[in-house]
């Protein structure tokens, strides 16, 4: 699963590597658009325009290339779809997930906390995130997430505010 995909390049990269299916979430219609026609040929890799949270609902979303963000104000959004991620975990019959990528410009905390609290966590193997400095909370609610993350998965490695590494124990 690729949270943000923005262009498509981390999808690209993985299914050259392994050859395995990829669903990708990117939220903002002209990012949607272009990886959509990237991978049109491509059965193995589906997109989606929206993002996965704790529930259903419409957030505005700034516009700034690579880090649009619900956080960020900008002159520039568009309002984007959340879905709920129980919802489409279960309606899409998913068991088990490989490899998730996170880099969604703060959205991190609200869909870890999700899959931790749902306890959907416990069925996905590998977890890449880019944690966002968004607010003065940030580094606290990340330290927090990491802690319960240590309950189902070891850390690999951690560069602070850059990327993380966990894996299912």
């Amino acid at each position: 699963l690729d949270f943000g995909g923005y262009k498509g390049q981390w999808a690209s990269d993985i299914y050259s590597k392994y050859n395995c299916k990829i669903i990708i979430f990117e939220p903002v219609k002209e990012f949607y658009l272009k990886i959509q026609q990237r991978f049109k040929l491509n059965k193995n890799i589906s997109v989606n325009c929206f993002a996965l949270g704790k529930n259903n609902r419409d957030e505005k979303i700034y516009l700034n290339a690579d880090g649009s963000s619900l956080y960020v104000a900008s002159e520039n959004y568009e309002i984007i779809k959340y879905i709920d991620f129980s919802t489409f975990f279960n309606k899409n019959k998913i068991s088990q997930v490989d490899l998730i990528k996170i880099n969604i410009e703060g959205g991190e905390y609200e869909l870890l906390n999700t899959l931790i609290n749902t306890s959907l966590i416990s069925k996905i193997k590998h977890i890449q995130v880019q944690f966002h400095n968004i607010n003065e909370n940030s580094n606290y609610e990340m330290n927090l997430i990491s802690d319960k993350l240590k309950k189902t998965h070891n850390l690999n490695f951690d560069f602070e505010f850059i990327w993380q590494d966990w894996t299912l124990k």
